[in-house]
């Protein structure tokens, strides 16, 4: 039913947390497939990905081109997008089996709820905004996942082979080809890594993210916008 895509580079230490949320769904059956795209990692992230049973591709390194060439092989009737140091809480399967069977499922995405995978009031404060974030502006970001048939993915284009907000970019698109309802926040977490945010500070970082995605919505090239996220 569900082909989920990984793109990776370097995600060793979080990927087999990621990939092990998924082998129960797979044994039932929701899950059809698991693709990761290897951007070049120099760590032992395909051989992970393999050890699960995963097929591994690879592809230059770049989140946008690592899903285009993902999805690109894909089987299943629906896709899922999950970054390799993202890791779904348990009960994201049954979520994702009603939603997958609802009667206007084809014409909406999903993403699920952001937490941060640190204690205390930080994160939540973060996580919390970037909730507010998705249900109001409908910007969620890459980390939040996403699910959607493949019939709205190929309708709407699928991904573009962009250095960065290939997140932003595809959402917009869904929203603009079915309307705001079609965005729909799954309460399953979807729990993400918080070292950037360590290292840089969390508001910071949080501050930096949205001076780049106002300047990405006042017409700032993503190339552009990626030489400073680099």
């Amino acid at each position: 039913m569900i082909s989920i895509v990984i793109p990776a580079l370097n995600a060793a230490s979080r990927l087999p947390l990621c990939l092990d949320a998924l082998v129960a769904p797979a044994l039932d059956g929701l899950v059809k497939e698991v693709i990761v795209v290897d951007g070049g990692s120099d760590d032992a992230s395909a051989a992970i990905a393999d050890g699960f049973g995963a097929t591994v591709l690879t592809a230059p390194p770049g989140r946008g081109g690592q899903l285009v060439a993902g999805a690109a092989v894909t089987r299943g009737a629906w896709l899922l997008f999950l970054h390799g140091d993202t890791v779904l809480e348990e009960g994201w399967a049954d979520e994702a089996r009603r939603f997958i069977s609802g009667d206007d499922a084809n014409a909406r995405a999903g993403v699920f709820t952001l937490r941060f995978d640190a204690a205390g009031l930080a994160p939540q404060l973060l996580s919390a905004g970037a909730m507010l974030r998705t249900q109001l502006f409908k910007t969620p970001y890459g980390d939040q996942g996403l699910l959607v048939s493949r019939a709205l993915y190929d309708a709407v284009g699928g991904y573009n082979d962009m250095p960065l907000f290939e997140d932003v970019d595809i959402v917009q698109r869904i929203i603009a080809h079915e309307g705001r309802s079609a965005l729909h926040v799954f309460k399953s977490k979807a729990v993400t890594d918080a070292a950037r945010y360590q290292r840089r500070g969390y508001f910071r970082q949080a501050a930096t993210n949205l001076w780049r995605l106002l300047r990405y919505h006042t017409g700032a090239t993503p190339e552009d916008l990626a030489k400073s996220y680099r």
